[in-house]
């Protein structure tokens, strides 16, 4: 099919508008220099969506069709023929800037303002496709980009994790949580986990975990302490007043890595633990393309599967999100577009 024969058509499409979050027809994207089409079979749901749905983020154009992961079939690629009828995933990040160690001012990430992977076809720019690996299927496979790119990130560049580390993630049950929760299991890294379900932290000691506590516990952190003994590498994603806690659990010379803040701001930060105890605390937002390329080394080394919560069709989308707001799923929740 040649590229003109796509621009007349419309497709199917998650559609934010101002109306709500609804299926509808979308015009298919046109081709670009440098860019490929991607016929998309499954994508995965982030916060990011949710937030933009809520009108949290700054910029928000409407209509737009959000989603930032997905595993699809590429279509066309004029530039990039040897990509043509093979199964890709998508990294999100489309632009990060000249310096590798924080985004820069047009940092962009698929899916609002450009149209998202929540759609029977996208156009992204050829570097940013990656044969997706064999071992993992169409909804294994699109669980992983943005939680793979932040979890790899956070876990290894920005917190030094080895097999001699033992780490702390929080709030065990979201998607980057999880996947950097098996990746520290990966290297040897000995796991402790947080979370307000029970039956969360029972899935995550089945998985491998070291231990956990119920964070809803007024003696969460003294709890941890006495299983870990020392913590030397928190992954953190909520924020909030536990974050002080973290303070007081981390060993002197120890690191925090911040990659979200799901409770908001720390009040009272305890600021005389910083310098006392010598902690570094680090801020991480996703990866550079070298980030997302050692990601997907990583991954097919060591042969890691993504957890999936669930499986959902497009019209099924707003519910799984408001779950996903509610914080009830345990990996993923994935949406089979194809």
């Amino acid at each position: 099919m040649r590229t003109t024969d796509y621009l007349a058509s419309n497709m199917k499409a998650l559609v934010l508008s101002s109306s709500g979050l609804t299926v509808d027809q979308w015009p298919q994207p046109p081709m670009r220099d440098g860019h490929a089409r991607v016929r998309i079979i499954t994508a995965g749901l982030n916060h990011r969506d949710q937030w933009i749905r809520e009108g949290k983020y700054a910029g928000i154009t409407l209509p737009v069709v959000l989603g930032s992961d997905a595993c699809g079939t590429v279509l066309e690629a004029p530039s990039s023929t040897s990509y043509v009828g093979t199964r890709v995933i998508i990294d999100p990040t489309l632009v990060w800037g000249d310096n590798a160690k924080a985004q820069g001012p047009d940092f962009s990430v698929l899916g609002m303002p450009s149209q998202g992977a929540l759609a029977e076809e996208v156009v992204v720019p050829v570097a940013n496709l990656y044969h997706a690996p064999d071992h993992l299927t169409d909804d294994q496979a699109a669980a992983l980009p943005m939680a793979g790119v932040t979890a790899y990130r956070a876990l290894f560049m920005q917190g030094g994790c080895s097999k001699d580390s033992t780490v702390l993630i929080t709030g065990i049950g979201g998607g980057v949580a999880l996947t950097a929760f098996v990746m520290a299991l990966a290297v040897g890294a000995r796991v402790f986990v947080t979370s307000t379900s029970d039956e969360k932290i029972a899935k995550a000691i089945a998985m491998g975990a070291a231990g956990g506590v119920n964070m809803e516990n007024d003696t969460w952190a003294k709890d941890l302490a006495t299983q870990a003994r020392t913590i030397d590498l928190v992954v953190d994603s909520l924020g909030g007043s536990p974050f002080n806690d973290l303070l007081s659990i981390v060993r002197p010379g120890g690191r925090i890595v911040s990659y979200g803040a799901t409770l908001g701001v720390v009040e009272k930060f305890s600021m005389h633990r910083i310098f006392w105890k010598q902690i570094h605390i680090v801020g991480s937002t996703m990866g550079t393309a070298a980030d997302f390329g050692d990601m997907m080394e990583f991954v097919k080394l060591h042969k890691l599967i993504p957890i999936v919560d669930s499986v959902v069709s497009l019209e099924e989308t707003p519910s799984a999100l408001e779950r996903l707001q509610r914080g009830e799923q345990f990996g993923k929740i994935v949406v089979r577009v194809a």
